[in-house]
């Protein structure tokens, strides 16, 4: 595969204020050195998903300039946005083992420049963990919910704050858990109004949906209450 073949989507923050994001499991560490080299010839800032280890050393190897951040699996290139003032996303996971996802999450925020607020091991399998960090979440925006084996964090989360709530499937759990197929049926099933659910291990695309959210309130200031 060439640049030429990737066809890279250079114009998608004009179009739709969003940074061109690479998916970087199925592509070898010289495809995405090589994509890597045409967004910042295009002055583009970089962000590339799904990237184990082994393939992130190679490409930071041909690219020093490259920051690998090892928590979300997702290598950078270019400088991050300075976080915004007034406007925060909450990333909750409902264990540490979804931290991965999490991280994503929130990684692909920060290189919009949106400020984040990571709180970990807040399951429901302990609710005085997620009754306790409730008071903290009541500033922030949007909330983005990860969680495996049946997924009930983001439908106890969305019967009890006001905020629009993303859930995020994780393929984690025993046998029925499926790769995460029970948490991802349990969410779209959920009995809690206006929760939005992404597709399995999709931390950039909650983030993406959290970012879409808040453009929204930005261009529609009356509709949304925000003011100027």
């Amino acid at each position: 595969m060439t640049v030429d073949e990737a066809r890279l989507d250079l114009q998608r923050r004009q179009r739709l204020g969003m940074v061109e994001a690479v998916w970087g499991e199925h592509k070898s560490a010289e495809q995405i050195t090589a994509i890597l080299h045409s967004m910042r010839a295009a002055g583009e800032l970089a962000l590339v998903t799904r990237v184990n280890p082994a393939k992130a050393a190679a490409v930071m190897e041909a690219l020093p300039t490259v920051r690998w951040h090892c928590d979300a699996g997702c290598l950078t290139d270019g400088v991050l946005p300075t976080p915004s003032q007034g406007v925060a996303v909450g990333v909750l996971s409902g264990g540490t083992s979804d931290r991965r996802v999490a991280a994503e999450a929130e990684l692909s925020l920060q290189v919009h420049g949106v400020a984040t607020k990571m709180l970990l091991d807040v399951g429901v399998a302990g609710l005085h963990r997620l009754l306790a960090v409730l008071p903290s979440l009541q500033p922030l925006d949007v909330l983005i919910a990860c969680a495996g084996m049946e997924g009930a964090l983001p439908t106890v989360l969305a019967g009890l704050v006001p905020q629009p709530v993303i859930g995020v499937p994780v393929s984690v759990g025993y046998g029925v858990s499926a790769g995460g197929r029970a948490a991802l049926e349990g969410m779209l099933a959920s009995c809690a109004p206006g929760l939005t659910v992404v597709n399995i291990d999709n931390g950039y695309g909650a983030a993406m949906a959290a970012l879409r959210i808040l453009q929204g309130r930005a261009f529609n200031p009356e509709r949304s209450g925000l003011k100027g």
